[in-house]
């Protein structure tokens, strides 16, 4: 099981600035989600204003979180492969009736709070071609098995050649025939993992078929290192089954036929992908085996991502120097060099590569942990904006009047009796020029409140980055439990928090 890169969204311009113990309270840097609901004007003393208003929902301009994503691996050919914690003063809330401190070195009030740019909203990425979704989870070949498909097909072509040279050019048709049974046993790998992941009522993102094998990406991570050490293993156990599925067909097989040399390929082939599973390094199946193991041990899942991530780094090196020795010295085989079809040039070449797969697996297991062991310092009531409710027929300077008053930072529209109807959007607010603000409604500018749009000032860590995923928008409606406002949440500040979380030392 190998964890895969994280698409972190960046935000450089606000890496280092303070926080205090109450909601964030400075400007955004991002239009696409921010600043909260309507919380930051950008228009200046003359009347310019900060951006235009182009109608774009808070839907057009969400950003994207990012998600943890625990992924397993196999690996075909030769080796067939958060913010920083807050204490909050005032559990009231920040709304205008609630003034929790704000330890900023300088107050931005709501009318000055400008944002720039306006980056597109990044689609979840594909994966390359779609094959089918078993179990309701999409399959993906990437292009690049294409290329690792012609290369089994030209090797195993040449091996064909030796043993039935009768075959001729035919031999490359069932070369072909045997990548792709290869692949469909490792697709088999795949689903394991994906059974079991559902089986724990972990969600799976998608499978992809790439050049190195196959990968599971599994969005959460298994809660005891139990689940956690069987989620790892029926990968390779099923490898195994299929070897010895295959061992049986070629029983009653005659060994020199096409189906004979066929057979054995794919035993062999299995055999190797379980084997290098197996091995005690993330982030390999083995890695996150032992990983368990360690876990349980000491009762701190991030000690045992440690070890094993260690010892998959170790195990890069090894394979780094270890693989093209053992070719060329003949210890795979007398003729191993032959049956491989490379020199020793590719022996390095194809040793270097596993061993960066290996290695920077290793690094992604280390990140992700790290981000796990932050991810509850990512709480809603702490980042919440101090808001103000008005009514819909109130004016915009009037409205920004009373929250520049109140030291806050977003506008809830309400109705007569204080329920909340919708939340002004920051980006409309830029683009009403200061001299007609007295004559434009804040009804007219806000974003009409959904269901997904309210979220629990007790959310936070992965339940709150589910929930702002499950409805992208730019800003939201921060609720006690019993209904009552707390204040509103921008996703940017979300997005924000994250990365700091990230670059926090563990």
């Amino acid at each position: 099981m190998v964890v895969r890169r994280l698409d972190l969204p960046s935000d450089d311009s606000d890496a280092d600035a303070p926080q205090g113990d109450g909601p964030e309270d400075r400007p955004t840097p991002r239009p696409d989600g921010a600043a909260g609901a309507g919380a930051g004007a950008g228009a200046d003393r003359d009347g310019d204003t900060g951006g235009a208003a182009d109608g774009r929902t808070a839907e057009d301009t969400s950003p994207e979180f990012p998600r943890p994503v625990s992924t397993t691996k196999s690996t075909p050919q030769h080796t067939p492969q958060h913010a920083p914690q807050h204490t909050a003063q005032n559990t009231d809330g920040p709304t205008a009736d609630h003034t929790p401190a704000h330890t900023d070195e300088t107050h931005r009030t709501l009318a000055h709070t400008g944002t720039k740019g306006q980056p597109p909203r990044t689609p979840e990425p594909r994966g390359g071609l779609l094959m089918g979704r078993p179990f309701g989870v999409p399959v993906y070949v990437a292009p690049s098995w294409f290329l690792v498909a012609a290369l089994i097909t030209w090797v195993f072509g040449g091996q064909l050649d030796r043993v039935l040279p009768e075959l001729g050019a035919a031999r490359y048709l069932v070369s072909l025939f045997f990548a792709v049974a290869f692949y469909a046993s490792v697709l088999v790998h795949e689903l394991a993992h994906t059974v079991a992941a559902l089986r724990f009522k972990l969600p799976v993102r998608r499978i992809q078929l790439q050049f190195f094998g196959g990968v599971s990406e599994i969005e959460k991570e298994a809660e005891t290192p139990g689940r956690e050490f069987v989620l790892a293993f029926v990968g390779p156990l099923l490898s195994l089954v299929l070897a010895g599925v295959f061992y049986a067909a070629m029983q009653p097989v005659e060994p020199g036929t096409v189906p004979g040399v066929l057979l054995a390929g794919l035993m062999i082939s299995n055999l190797i992908v379980a084997a290098f599973n197996l091995l005690p390094g993330l982030p390999l199946d083995g890695g996150r085996m032992l990983r368990a193991v360690v876990w349980k041990i000491t009762g701190k899942p991030m000690h045992g991502t440690i070890a094993a991530a260690w010892v998959g780094r170790a195990l890069a090196v090894s394979v780094l120097v270890g693989l093209p020795w053992l070719t060329q010295s003949g210890a795979l085989g007398s003729d191993a060099v032959d049956n491989v079809g490379m020199d020793t040039v590719m022996d390095a070449l194809l040793a270097a590569i596993l061993a960066a797969i290996i290695w920077t697996g290793a690094g992604n297991s280390l990140r992700m942990a790290r981000l796990r062991e932050h991810l509850p310092d990512l709480r809603a009531r702490t980042l919440t904006r101090r808001a103000v409710p008005v009514e819909t027929d109130t004016p915009l300077s009037e409205a920004l009047r009373r929250a520049n008053t109140a030291g806050a930072r977003a506008l809830v529209v309400v109705d007569a009796d204080g329920n909340p109807l919708s939340l002004v959007r920051e980006a409309a607010i830029v683009g009403v020029p200061e001299h007609r603000r007295p004559w434009v409604a804040v009804s007219g500018l806000a974003q009409e409140l959904t269901d997904g749009m309210r979220v629990s000032a007790e959310l936070s860590g992965e339940a709150l980055l589910d929930a702002l995923r499950a409805t992208p928008a730019t800003e939201y409606l921060v609720v006690e439990e019993t209904g009552e406002i707390y204040g509103v949440l921008s996703a940017a500040d979300v997005e924000r928090a994250f990365v700091k979380a990230m670059a926090r030392p563990s």
